[in-house]
């Protein structure tokens, strides 16, 4: 098995982040994915929606407070994008290219992921099986990232590195673990 532990850095821009530590764990085990985000910090001060009943798919989750993940097969363009909301709501599109032919990917009808507020930190677990999409000889590689909402309507961007100009999870240079 290999597991990875990782630890996400704001983007550098002129509003001070909130006093937030974003870390967690990644590892692969054939082609089963679990990935493990623990956010930690003032979290009063984040817009955090309750879990919600109905857990779906839902689109454009990056615009609230929100756990992402980029994944790409080694040497291919093709990656893959998946969204996860605190709430429970969730999504996974397929990319042919660098945010080129965007659509929801249909091998999954659900992601079963699992969310524990504690008030002083929140943790989300996601097991995954990557069977419906890659091989298991196929490597990957993989960007971790987060959006935060707080609760005066800034945004702010997290991921394992910011290698542009502007925040831009979509960058591969950026899809730095490999599993």
């Amino acid at each position: 098995m290999n597991e990875q532990t990782f630890s996400l850095q704001p983007f550098p821009s002129n509003e001070s982040p909130p006093n937030l530590k974003i870390a967690g764990n990644i590892a692969r085990n054939g082609n089963k994915l679990a990935i493990r985000y623990m956010l930690e910090g003032d979290l009063k001060e984040i817009a955090i929606f309750p879990i919600s009943n109905t857990q779906s798919r839902k689109h454009e989750l990056w615009k609230d407070t929100c756990f992402e993940f980029f994944l790409g097969i080694k040497n291919s363009a093709q990656y893959w994008e998946f969204n996860l909301s605190p709430a429970g709501h969730w999504n996974a599109y397929r990319l042919d290219g660098y945010r080129q032919g965007m659509q929801e990917e249909t091998a999954f009808e659900n992601l079963p992921f699992n969310v524990q507020n504690q008030g002083e930190d929140l943790v989300l677990v996601l097991d995954l099986d990557l069977g419906k999409i890659i091989s298991v000889e196929q490597a990957i590689e993989v960007g971790i990232t987060t959006v935060v909402k707080d609760r005066g309507g800034e945004v702010t961007y997290w991921a394992l590195t910011h290698v542009g100009a502007e925040a831009d999870f979509h960058l591969r240079d950026s899809f730095i673990i490999e599993l």
